[in-house]
């Protein structure tokens, strides 16, 4: 009678697989109702913090609220459907629609009164300038003998 080895991680692999699968296969309008994901890319230059926000059907400004405070970066707002469609005649439904709110932590400080943001093909881009460190003390000049 041959021996094996005993190998208690053997079955995690087949239960991380299947766990990845069902996330994946997880109806995408059900992430996106229950989280009201938008997906942001945050990067910074040497002057500026930029966030990049995609969040397709907006349709006028009033529907998206940008908000900064103590170095966090609030995105709130409404995508409203643009027509009806009854429910026994959609086979599939993955857009979101409703409300949505994400706060993202920012790199640097940034000067909250100098912040700018423009909506274009579905891209809201945020840009931020960073705040200059306040000026300390002062240099003494030496007389030098």
């Amino acid at each position: 009678m041959a021996l094996i080895p005993y190998e208690p991680f053997r079955y995690l692999e087949n239960w991380k697989r299947d766990l990845d699968r069902f996330f994946n296969e997880f109806p995408a309008n059900i992430r996106g109702r229950e989280f009201g994901v938008h997906h942001v890319d945050v990067y910074e230059n040497g002057n500026e913090v930029i966030a990049s926000c995609e969040i397709p059907g907006l349709e006028k400004k009033e529907d998206v609220q940008i908000h900064v405070d103590n170095d966090v970066l609030t995105i709130s707002g409404t995508v409203n459907k643009t027509h009806e469609v009854q429910e026994e005649h959609m086979h599939r439904q993955e857009r979101f629609y409703g409300r949505f709110h994400r706060s993202i932590p920012l790199p640097s400080p940034v000067d909250e009164e100098k912040v700018t943001a423009t909506y274009r093909n579905g891209i809201l881009e945020i840009k931020m300038p960073k705040k200059t460190p306040p000026q300390s003390g002062r240099n003494i000049d030496i007389q030098f003998h």
